[in-house]
This record gives C-alpha cells, sequence and structure tokens, in this order.
C-alpha cells in the first residue's frame, strides 16, 4: 500500500482552500469524507470540479480526495478545481499546454472588495436626502 503514487496540491479559490490529493483508480471521488455529489449538490458545481478531467481527457482515471474548508460552494468549487490541476500537472507535465491554454492553472485573484466607512456596504452609499 505504500509504494502507491499520490499527488498533493493546494488549490484556492476567494476564501476557500482546497487539500487535494490524487492517486490511479477509477474515479471516485470523496470531498470531506463524502461522495461528491453528496457534497456539492448542484450538477454546475460538480461540472466545475471535473473541468480539468474533461479538458484533459483523463476522466476516470484517477481517485480523488479532498478536504476543503472556508468559503462558500462556488468558492470551494473552484478551490477543488484550481487543486486538481496543479495535481494533474504533477501528475503528467505534458497537461500543461492544455490546462494553461483553458485557465486552470491560474488562482483567480478576484475576492470580496472591504466596507469602506461612511458607506453602507464597499461600494453603496447610504441613500442621500435632500430635506
Amino acid at each position: 500500500m505504500a509504494d502507491t503514487v499520490r499527488y498533493y496540491q493546494t488549490g484556492k479559490r476567494k476564501s476557500a482552500i482546497a487539500r487535494v490529493w490524487l492517486k490511479p483508480g477509477g474515479g471516485e471521488m470523496t470531498v470531506n469524507r463524502q461522495p461528491v455529489a453528496a457534497y456539492f449538490r448542484l450538477e454546475t458545481y460538480r461540472a466545475v470540479i471535473q473541468e480539468p478531467f474533461t479538458v484533459t481527457n483523463t476522466l476516470g482515471q484517477f481517485d480523488v480526495l479532498v478536504t476543503v474548508r472556508g468559503g462558500g460552494p462556488a468558492g470551494q468549487a473552484g478551490a477543488v478545481r484550481h487543486g486538481i490541476a496543479k495535481a494533474l500537472l504533477q501528475a503528467d507535465q505534458t497537461l500543461r499546454p492544455i490546462l494553461k491554454q483553458h485557465g486552470l492553472l491560474t488562482r483567480d485573484p478576484r475576492v470580496k472588495e472591504r466596507k469602506k466607512y461612511g458607506q453602507k456596504k464597499a461600494r453603496k452609499r447610504f441613500q442621500y436626502s435632500k430635506r
């Protein structure tokens, strides 16, 4: 069991951080000790997670174990996708051009803008009253 090759990478998106382990197998996915369908109930999130596999034609070739914390479901799905793409690259360097072309190796830098004082939210102002 110790001779099994495992690839580990970290993926990030918004305030979510995903730790991803990839090992050759039959395509089984586990997120926080749950099947991927139970953790990410929406099909769109599952499609986001599987994008690195579909792009590189490696669907069903790796077992995926993920622990993800922070953020909401969209950020977590993006973090898992980023981690899977980085782990796939670690497994096979020839996949780099394909992953790079689809923008899967780049960490999405967009995060929530901070709230400013004297305003209701980050950019929204308090309602102006003339009289």
